[in-house]
């Protein structure tokens, strides 16, 4: 062998080597570089411009019980992620990836966290809606490019005779848009993604289940072993498990089952109701600091818009007020839309601005909409009944199974304020932070005239699998 063939020998193994090198994580105080998409099941900016998101959550919980501050690298597409990692650009992928053996072979899997199934969506008042999968021939699907949902699909093509798909470059949100649209007939996308885009688009129907259930979670490149371990000790330990269950409860848990009937209502008065009074939300926002959508949102739980609302207990108005809380802000007339929105603002203000500035937000807030329904008395008995249970009471989690114990027997009697219908204020703020998502894309569309599932954290760009 020549001395030039020993040499390159000898390069080549050295490149070998250094292919199957581990890395080793990043030291305490560097950054942790995080691939991922921006959409509502993974990363977003809220309201406030401030990053939020379910992968987000998890992946900043990870890199601060470590020490790390994470550089997020934002990309288009599932592909570009999967990109990223093969080019060894990040240390993890937090997009919402499904756990595939295709890409178990391709790169490094992380914990999982999240489970899902994949469903076939369509537009209810289509054709009649395929019911198995010997039923999907001829129809017409597409679903995002190099996604979970093109190799579950490419199986059922290969099995059965009939069935064709098409991939698209498109998110799984936009194609679900066009299904509402009726420009396209079916897709297929993750059931964390159908829970949250079919509020905004009610005639969106879950045709059948694809998978009998997947996970998602994070992936990291070939090389990163060590990092691998740690993530999955991390997501493993109760720190970790914590973190998810905090995770579902912020973003997934208050949504509830689909309610067609309510849902569809809501986006049709969004167009021909809110209007009328949308300049009345905002002059109280900046009157009062509440936020607008916010304050749409509690009226339409209390009145559904409706300024001449009147209940059989007396509370009336578009704000539902009592006689005594509208006698207390100075309103004289509770039918008058102005009056109404504006002292209903001023009241959730000072119910917002009696708890303490240690509660963290969105806590507070929600806590302040259970005081507005259930009244402070009730509100501080049941935060003191926390305390009592070793339950945190600026946690609006622990609230919400605290506040029914007000209706409770073995619990009421100790209370300074007795017996309340407790379980009331915990239905009142999840059913407002339904809406309030709707609410906020609707507007958030209208301000930057983009469609609602491009725009908002409810409608963001959702993750394909």
């Amino acid at each position: 062998m020549t001395h030039l063939s020993v040499l390159a020998t000898a390069l080549l193994v050295l490149m070998l080597q250094g292919c199957d090198r581990e890395s080793e994580p990043p030291a305490a105080g560097d950054p942790l570089k995080v691939a991922t998409r921006n959409a509502a099941t993974t990363y977003y900016l809220d309201r406030h411009g401030q990053p939020a998101g379910p992968e987000h959550d998890l992946a900043t919980g990870f890199a601060e019980a470590h020490g790390w501050h994470i550089e997020w690298i934002l990309h288009d597409s599932t592909a570009a992620v999967l990109e990223a990692l093969e080019a060894g650009e990040v240390h993890l992928a937090a997009a919402g990836l499904t756990r595939l053996p295709s890409r178990d072979d391709r790169f490094l899997p992380g914990p999982a966290h999240t489970d899902i199934v994949e469903q076939l969506v369509c537009h209810r008042d289509g054709r009649p809606l395929p019911q198995r999968v010997g039923d999907l021939a001829d129809v017409e699907i597409r679903v995002t490019a190099a996604s979970s949902y093109s190799e579950q699909l490419e199986s059922l093509v290969n099995a059965h005779t009939g069935i064709a798909f098409e991939e698209d470059p498109r998110t799984t949100e936009v194609l679900l848009t066009a299904v509402a649209e009726r420009t396209l007939e079916c897709t297929v996308a993750d059931s964390n993604i159908v829970r949250v885009v079919r509020r905004h688009f009610p005639h969106l129907e879950v045709a059948m289940n694809l998978t009998s259930g997947s996970r998602l979670g994070w992936y990291l490149p070939p090389g990163q072993q060590a990092l691998a371990e740690l993530a999955r000790e991390w997501m493993a330990s109760a720190e970790g498990q914590a973190a998810i269950a905090a995770m579902e409860h912020r973003y997934y848990d208050y949504i509830g089952e689909f309610d067609f009937v309510d849902l569809r209502a809501l986006n049709r008065r969004i167009d021909e109701r809110l209007p009328r009074f949308l300049d009345l939300f905002l002059e109280a926002e900046a009157e009062t600091g509440m936020p607008a959508d916010l304050l749409a949102a509690l009226a339409y739980q209390e009145s559904h818009w409706d300024p001449q609302a009147v209940s059989p207990t007396g509370v009336r108005g578009i704000m539902m007020l009592t006689r005594n809380t509208a006698a207390s802000l100075g309103v004289d007339d509770r039918l008058d839309p102005v009056a109404s929105i504006d002292g209903g603002a001023r009241y959730l203000a000072d119910r917002h601005d009696r708890l303490s500035d240690s509660i963290p937000e969105p806590d507070r807030t929600y806590l302040a909409l259970a005081s507005y329904n259930i009244g402070r008395g009730h509100l501080l008995d049941a935060r003191e009944l926390a305390r009592t249970l070793g339950r945190n009471p600026d946690s609006w989690a622990d609230m919400k199974e605290v506040l029914p114990l007000k209706a409770d027997k073995r619990y009421y009697p100790q209370t300074r304020y007795g017996y309340a219908r407790g379980y009331e204020p915990v239905h009142y703020v999840e059913r407002i932070r339904n809406y309030l998502d709707v609410i906020h894309a609707a507007l958030q569309a209208r301000e930057t005239e983009l469609p609602p599932d491009e725009v908002g954290p409810a409608t963001a760009k959702a993750s394909s699998g």
